[in-house]
């Protein structure tokens, strides 16, 4: 007979309700980065405002100084705390169930079975929407698309506008950039070396290194049999990786794999940031059910909003191959 329950006509909404969390951690653990991001602490979520402010520091204080005995110390203000800029971005998934699909489900668990199954398509739609967006330049779907690395690290970086900082204008608010072609098993190594070395700062060095497929082939052949092994925290999160320094080497590849072919992402996390809205975090946009005023269905929308930010561009690095 047909479900009478009225509990079922809110089945959108109840499912998404009780797996929003499920979904926001496991949107977070199928991307290498925003994995790294998680682990190191640096997903901080947002409760406000009309665009997110990331605080850097830009200048050392002038103040700092040798002095001996009596000397008069130097008090004078030191402005070296400004803010990045970004802009909020949203993503949504809708899920639906028909009238008639609910007639035709004749038992409680056939329904949640449906709903179950949808919810695994929105989650994968979801989570690959925001993977491919960590890699984008920002202006994908009219400009409403995540800024994602493409942004962040854009193989210029003497020029452009990024967090509302100009590169031009501030030097050190460029990422470091090694553009190169032709190289092979034989050269990747020494290739990686120079970016390396010019990415550190005394403990401040790249912690996670993100490639596609063939950049991923050639560093791997580049490694002899006895020096392929793996990150143990990295290999933890469930990702393909192998060393290089103390950095875990990430293929973020494979099958439909969104890393820029012939690329290296040198990052340091410590200073990137996820900021996800608390209030938008992969959860429903209403508590209850949402009825079509003109058809006989219900909807709900599972939403996101929030960004990508950086607070330390020095420190992160591009290796182009292409």
């Amino acid at each position: 007979m047909a479900f009478a329950n009225s509990s079922i006509s809110d089945i959108v909404a109840t499912t998404i309700q009780s797996r929003t969390g499920q979904i926001a951690d496991n949107v977070t653990d199928n991307n290498a980065l925003l994995a790294w991001l998680k682990k190191s602490g640096k997903v901080k979520t947002i409760s406000g405002g009309s665009s997110i402010f990331q605080e850097i520091s830009f200048s050392s204080n002038g103040n700092a100084g040798y002095y001996s005995g009596y000397d008069l110390l130097p008090v004078a203000a030191q402005d070296v705390i400004s803010a990045a800029e970004y802009q909020i971005k949203q993503v949504a998934v809708p899920v639906t169930i028909s009238g008639l699909e609910i007639l035709q489900n004749s038992g409680k668990e056939q329904i949640i079975d449906l709903m179950e199954a949808r919810m695994e398509v929105a989650f994968a739609s979801m989570a690959n929407l925001i993977a491919n967006g960590i890699y984008s330049d920002g202006t994908g779907s009219g400009g409403k698309q995540i800024t994602g690395l493409g942004a962040a690290l854009p193989v210029a970086n003497t020029s452009g506008v990024y967090g509302g900082i100009d590169r031009a204008s501030w030097p050190f608010w460029r990422h470091v950039v090694v553009d190169t072609s032709g190289i092979t098993a034989a050269t990747i190594q020494a290739s990686w070396n120079s970016l390396y070395a010019r990415l550190c700062r005394g403990m401040d060095k790249p912690n996670v290194i993100v490639v596609d497929n063939l950049t991923w082939g050639l560093y791997l052949a580049s490694l002899q049999a006895l020096q392929r092994f793996s990150g143990t925290e990295t290999g933890k999160l469930g990702f393909t990786t192998l060393k290089y320094m103390d950095a875990d080497v990430v293929l973020d590849g494979g099958i439909d794999g969104n890393a820029p072919a012939n690329t290296a992402f040198f990052l340091n996390t410590k200073y990137l940031h996820w900021r996800p809205h608390s209030a938008r975090n992969m959860v429903p946009l209403s508590p209850n059910k949402r009825v079509a005023v003109n058809q006989d269905a219900e909807v709900q929308i599972l939403a996101w909003a929030g960004n990508l930010t950086s607070s330390g561009q020095q420190f992160q690095g591009r290796w182009d191959n292409n």
